[in-house]
């Protein structure tokens, strides 16, 4: 199934690789400040997802467990300490979230030939917890003149991109088990996963062009 879409498939990676090439320009603007780090994740991210085949051969590890116990925290991790730490300036909620999430780890270990549960139980552990963070990132904006200076609100753009993606595709890989078994529906929730994916990386993109590092 995961075949389908290629079109949509080649041009997520593509806009993947722009958004790292626009990482790339501005890093050396964004040097003095923590969104510099911002570059790191996608330049990181970005380098996975192109040679993640080559990765798997040479550290001998499926591409599964890669994802599961690399790329996928990486990203959760990332956007905990973004949020929590560095934008609502809350180090007790970004400690607090990083335990949970890394306590949801728990039943892979305990199930660990049946791997499919980070796609379940840890997944939805993570974006749940994300979704706390953008919903709090928007109260944040919302109360305060942020707002009107949207455009050049880096954060803004994150916060739709994180929204689309990671809160939106919650009940595809919450449900995932159940949804597996009814094709349509899948079908349906894995075109708006590439699609959301897709807008995601597109916005984080305008983040380095429109949106100044000083929030």
């Amino acid at each position: 199934m995961y075949n389908s879409y290629p079109y949509l498939l080649k041009l997520l990676l593509g806009l993947e690789f722009l958004s790292c090439i626009t990482a790339i320009f501005y890093f050396k603007k964004l040097n003095k400040s923590f969104w510099i780090y911002f570059c790191f994740y996608l330049i990181i991210l970005t380098f996975s997802d192109f040679y993640i085949d080559a990765i798997s051969k040479v550290t001998h590890l499926k591409k599964q467990h890669i994802y599961a116990y690399f790329i996928i925290p990486l990203q959760f991790i990332f956007f905990y300490w973004l949020y929590a730490y560095q934008s609502l300036h809350k180090k007790k909620i970004f400690w607090l979230f990083l335990l949970l999430y890394i306590v949801s780890f728990i039943p892979i270990e305990l199930y660990f030939a049946r791997l499919k549960v980070v796609y379940s139980f840890n997944y939805t552990i993570g974006s749940f917890l994300l979704m706390i963070l953008v919903f709090l990132e928007f109260q944040k904006q919302i109360k305060n003149d942020a707002i009107l200076y949207f455009k050049q609100n880096k954060m803004f753009y994150i916060n739709m991109g994180i929204m689309l993606f990671y809160v939106g595709t919650l009940p595809f890989f919450g449900l995932y088990n159940l949804i597996v078994k009814e094709p349509e529906i899948w079908n349906m929730y894995y075109l708006y996963f590439l699609l959301s994916n897709c807008l995601m990386y597109m916005l984080f993109t305008a983040s380095f062009i429109w949106g100044k590092a000083k929030l």
